[in-house]
C-alpha cells in the first residue's frame, strides 16, 4: 500500500482538505497522511465546507512533520510554497509533488467572502486529488 504525505504550512486547511480527497479517492490503495511546518489546528471553515461536500474531516488532527520522520512515505506533496521553501530536511526516497493553492484562511472580508474561498480553494484541491490518484494509485 503506497504512503501519501501532504505537507503545507500549518497543517490547519489545504493540507487537511487534501488528506480528506485523497483518503476518499485513494480508498484503499494509500494510507494518507497530512503535516504542517507548524500546527495550527484544523481550521473550522476547512471543516464545514469539507462537510459540504460530504467529507468528515472533524476528526482530523493538526501534526508535525517530525512525528513522520520514521514513516517511508512514497509521495509527499507540499501545497503551499511556504512549506516547500522551509520545510526542515526530510530524508525521504518519497517522489515529491508541489501544487501551490489559494489560502481561504488569509482571506478578509465577509463571511459569505471568506466561505466562497474556502469552496473555491477546495474546489481547486478536490479536482487536484482526483487527478494525482488516477495518475499515480
Amino acid at each position: 500500500m503506497k504512503k501519501i504525505l501532504v505537507l503545507c504550512t500549518g497543517n490547519s486547511c489545504r493540507s487537511q482538505m487534501a488528506e480528506g480527497y485523497l483518503r476518499y479517492f485513494a480508498a484503499d490503495k494509500a494510507e494518507v497522511y497530512s503535516a504542517g511546518i507548524e500546527t495550527h489546528g484544523v481550521n473550522p471553515l476547512a471543516i464545514a465546507v469539507m462537510k459540504e461536500d460530504g467529507i468528515d474531516i472533524s476528526q482530523h488532527s493538526s501534526n508535525n512533520i517530525n512525528e513522520y520522520s520514521n514513516i517511508e512515505f512514497d509521495y509527499v506533496i507540499t501545497v503551499c510554497d511556504n512549506a516547500k521553501e522551509h520545510c526542515p530536511y526530510f530524508p525521504s526516497k518519497a517522489q515529491k509533488f508541489h501544487h501551490n493553492f489559494p489560502d481561504p484562511s488569509k482571506v478578509k472580508g465577509k463571511n459569505e467572502e471568506i466561505q466562497q474561498k474556502f469552496g473555491e480553494a477546495r474546489q481547486l484541491i478536490k479536482e487536484y486529488c482526483e487527478a494525482f490518484v488516477k495518475q499515480y494509485l
